[in-house]
């Protein structure tokens, strides 16, 4: 992706691996500070999985997968790597498959920074496809709504949701982006934002409770990533994702998910059985350290809401858009 610092441009990547270290853009201090974090245990990565340094579910399976190498490289106990980094958050698949294919790789004799690299560079791809595919959905001159980030920073590069509106610009169509701030710790506002502004794509953040009055004024379709999608094609996805997707279905707006394989979880029959995270109050009720509501108000706080894939136009893979429908059909076999 490109960020821009001090003026000039560089192309970066969310998470990698380099001279025996995990290293990873550090998200919670976007889109005021630009700063690599690195790391030598497993230990640490799972940190930062947990604390939200990394976050966006391929990019989390990355930084899980360079965990386990880490923890390999160390000669360390993989089975307490797995359950450590497995336990850091519930609701994105990506983590739980990339510790298991790492599993899988590592047993099998394969080198560990080989093995994890080659997922990282898959991961990768398979959201540059997810571009080529999703970018024909997006017609010159048409008005997108993103919820939260699942660009570049969320995916290690490319995007998932993003990927379908970078091809699309690349390729000269002049299209213009609504953000939605994405309460509580506004991804949409600081990252997805952060995103667009250094590729120069045009935009506005909104506030979350706008996308119905902008979805009638003339938001020509929606694009949303996924954290879990489940065989009937219902997926979990950041909080207030299910709101516009009835919005969507009210007022004829095509409404779309993006996500590479590692995300469909064909173990889960229905969105019902996908397991949501709560997360800390604090994160509703304070803002940059400072508490915006009154004391003594308690806060609930899902990270994740479920939508229902009939409020699916389809699912933009990197084999192509699917129908919810064909999920099974259209997955046999197809994995990293």
């Amino acid at each position: 992706m490109k960020i821009v610092i001090g003026g000039a441009v560089r192309e970066m990547r969310a998470v990698w691996y380099e001279e025996g270290a995990v290293h990873m853009l550090d998200q919670k201090l976007l889109p005021h500070k630009v700063q690599v974090v690195k790391m030598t245990t497993y230990h640490q990565v799972a940190e930062a999985i947990r604390d939200m340094t990394v976050r966006g579910a391929p990019a989390i399976g990355v930084a899980a997968a360079y965990g386990m190498l880490l923890a390999a490289n160390n000669r360390e106990d993989l089975e307490a790597a797995t359950e450590e980094l497995k336990g850091t958050r519930p609701t994105a698949f990506d983590l739980f498959f990339a510790v298991d294919h790492m599993n899988a790789k590592i047993a099998a004799g394969i080198d560990p920074i080989r093995a994890a690299d080659d997922y990282a560079d898959t991961i990768v791809e398979r959201c540059r496809r997810i571009g080529e595919h999703g970018e024909h959905l997006i017609k010159d001159g048409d008005r997108i709504m993103t919820h939260c980030n699942a660009g570049a920073l969320a995916t290690v590069d490319w995007g998932t949701a993003l990927a379908p509106i970078r091809e699309a610009w690349r390729r000269g169509k002049e299209i213009f982006v609504y953000v939605s701030e994405t309460r509580p710790r506004l991804q949409g506002m600081k990252l997805t934002a952060f995103e667009l502004l250094n590729e120069g794509i045009p935009h506005a953040i909104i506030p979350d409770g706008a996308s119905g009055h902008f979805m009638r004024e003339g938001v020509d379709l929606i694009i949303v990533g996924a954290d879990r999608i489940a065989a009937n094609g219902d997926f979990a996805n950041k909080i207030g994702t299910y709101e516009k997707a009835v919005l969507a279905k009210e007022l004829g707006v095509p409404f779309y998910t993006a996500a590479p394989l590692s995300t469909f979880d064909l173990s889960i029959e229905r969105g019902e059985d996908i397991p949501i995270e709560y997360r800390g109050e604090e994160e509703v009720t304070m803002i940059d350290g400072v508490r915006i509501a009154p004391i003594g108000s308690k806060a609930l706080n899902p990270g994740f809401d479920v939508t229902p894939s009939k409020y699916l136009s389809g699912i933009i893979t990197e084999n192509g858009v699917l129908d919810p429908k064909d999920i099974r059909e259209n997955l046999k076999g197809a994995r990293l």
